[in-house]
């Protein structure tokens, strides 16, 4: 088995446009959750999400590109190249062969789809653009990147719900471990914040219409973000041959299912999943100092996940750190994992603890140290990224400091 480290990240989200200002943002316990700027938007219920604002996609890409990428593939290329430069490798022969892209995103061009039921249904036209469907498609990001960058190696997209970033980052880290590649770009993204995905989520009543407030007793659900995180994800040795920098490294995973419901959560399958992610990476259950929790701000998901991490973990709960960035950037479904690996790689790096902001009242069944509202300063050698979705999947990675 090789070492997996990371050597790049980028991101587009409701708190930065870069990695530093995410960052930044997440010191500082900065909110990014605000009134949607959408069509229609006095038909909508929920008005309010971790929407990117001020990203101006016609500056950075030309008409011909703007015909073929939807939003989540703009967020997803703009990621890729602050991550791919950071790495600073350059993909040309052996090396891009074996190089590829796996990403992850529960929706793909949902904003496409919106824009052309309109245009068939409400306006009446019986035509669409001819490059609707390639533009639609949940792997246009994959394929976009892999093009771009000269990825000719595996690229796909998995899409598995709110767990989708990490089952694919699980892909390309197994990939560069196992010797199939030295390098992968891997991440998500996702863009839901039209009028039809909105609505959609509306439908489910887990929507909170005034802000996300995980592990909090005053929590009443969650609301939707937008963005894209993506890394590169190298072999150590190869990483250590040619000088680069080490952001952390990825030591291991584990997915599991609930078999149980479509929508519930089960505290036995986030905590089979956990077990899972320090078995593979071989580290003891006392060495993990923080966890990055998928922590929505419903009332089922965050008592489940707190109780899955009290089971596992017994006795050193109490000494771990938990919290959600969720309640900053807001739930970005398929890309969410992504981003929030950024605050995993901040814990181990750098040593900052990003807070769960909006934290109003203590409730018994979180009772956890979710870090509430201030980022705090503290070591940690080893940091969880949870990812748990709808349909009971439940993926989870474990990282090291370097």
């Amino acid at each position: 088995m090789k070492r997996v480290v990371i050597t790049g990240a980028g991101t587009i989200n409701a708190i930065g446009k870069t990695v530093p200002e995410t960052l930044e943002a997440m010191r500082e316990g900065r909110c990014g959750i605000a009134e949607v700027e959408t069509r229609d938007l006095d038909r909508l219920g929920v008005r309010i999400g971790g929407q990117v604002k001020g990203f101006e996609p016609e500056a950075m890409f030309n008409r011909q590109q703007m015909a073929l990428y939807d939003r989540f593939t703009q967020f997803t290329l703009t990621a890729a190249r602050e991550a791919i430069a950071q790495s600073g490798l350059e993909f040309r022969g052996e090396l891009a062969a074996r190089a590829g892209v796996v990403l992850g995103t529960a929706g793909g061009g949902v904003h496409t789809w919106d824009e052309n039921y309109r245009t068939v249904y409400e306006e009446g036209k019986n035509r669409v653009h001819p490059f609707v469907v390639p533009k639609l498609m949940n792997n246009a990001a994959a394929s976009h990147v892999s093009m771009a960058y000269n990825l000719k190696g595996p690229s796909f997209t998995v899409s598995t719900a709110c767990a989708s970033s990490n089952h694919a980052m699980a892909q390309a880290f197994q990939m560069v471990r196992l010797g199939m590649s030295e390098a992968m770009v891997t991440g998500g993204s996702e863009s839901m914040l039209c009028f039809g995905g909105i609505k959609a989520w509306e439908g489910l009543r887990v929507m909170s219409k005034d802000g996300c407030r995980p592990f909090s007793a005053t929590r009443n659900g969650m609301v939707q973000g937008e963005g894209a995180g993506v890394f590169v994800f190298e072999e150590y040795e190869h990483a250590k041959a040619r000088g680069a920098e080490i952001l952390a490294e990825v030591a291991g995973f584990a997915m599991t299912s609930d078999a149980s419901d479509i929508v519930m959560p089960s505290a036995q399958g986030a905590a089979r999943a956990m077990e899972g992610a320090l078995a593979d990476a071989k580290l003891p259950k006392e060495a993990v100092g923080y966890i990055n929790a998928h922590g929505t701000g419903t009332a089922a998901n965050d008592k489940t996940e707190c109780a899955a991490v009290a089971d596992v973990f017994g006795t050193h709960a109490d000494d771990l750190m938990i919290s959600s960035t969720k309640s900053m950037h807001g739930h970005l479904i398929g890309g969410t994992g992504a981003v929030e690996l950024l605050a995993c790689i901040m814990a181990l790096r750098d040593s900052v603890i990003a807070p769960t902001i909006g934290y109003e009242e203590f409730d018994p069944e979180c009772a956890l140290d979710v870090v509430p509202n201030e980022a705090r300063e503290a070591r940690v050698d080893v940091a969880l990224s949870n990812a748990f979705a709808f349909g009971g999947l439940n993926a989870v990675l474990a990282l090291k400091r370097v």
